[in-house]
């Protein structure tokens, strides 16, 4: 699947939206990225996760795991074309954590999927998880790339997507300034 391909199923699917909006992170845009609708799909979610597990397939995954909203679908998908195991990680006290019983032991490769990024702070709570557990990981597996590349993991990390969304500090969102109503898209 090409950009151009992707691009246009995220518009089909009602994924890209235009307003003023209020992402994770804290900061305002003017485009938002609604993944759960791309998600509702089984036929393109797998499709997504194939191409999203094809960089590490040589790569000895044994579990992938994503944070949760966004993640847990991916993580599932992308587990299954790995053949692994799937698991999501949890926010609790303004960092990620592992609940339902799931485990990982020490040592043991992990694959991070998302859905989208823009300053990549779901990603990295998961990898700072993951290295309280000892676990390796391997790779960042994402869908959208908001930031334009200007996010780094500091591993290995493939994008089917990346935008350069801008996106704006509340104090300094020209979007606020000229009086545009605020959306929380994910309350």
């Amino acid at each position: 699947m090409n950009n151009d391909k992707l691009l246009s199923l995220l518009k089909e699917t009602g994924v890209l939206m235009e307003g003023h909006f209020l992402l994770t992170s804290g900061k305002h845009s003017g485009r938002f990225l609604q993944c759960s609708q791309l998600l509702q799909y089984p036929e393109y979610t797998a499709e997504i996760c194939r191409l999203m597990a094809k960089p590490f397939e040589e790569d000895n995954i044994s579990a992938v795991i994503g944070p949760a909203m966004g993640g847990v679908i991916l993580a599932y998908e992308t587990a299954r074309a790995l053949q692994t195991r799937a698991l999501y990680a949890e926010p609790a006290e303004g960092k990620m954590v592992l609940r339902r019983g799931f485990k990982l032991a020490k040592k043991e490769r992990v694959l991070v999927v998302e859905d989208a990024v823009t300053t990549g702070g779901s990603v990295q709570k998961v990898l700072d998880l993951l290295r309280t557990l000892e676990v390796e990981a391997v790779g960042v597996a994402v869908l959208i790339d908001r930031s334009g590349g200007k996010v780094d993991f500091g591993l290995p990390a493939h994008y089917l997507l990346s935008m350069n969304i801008d996106s704006y500090d509340p104090e300094a969102c020209p979007l606020c300034k000229a009086g545009i109503p605020l959306q929380k898209p994910k309350s």
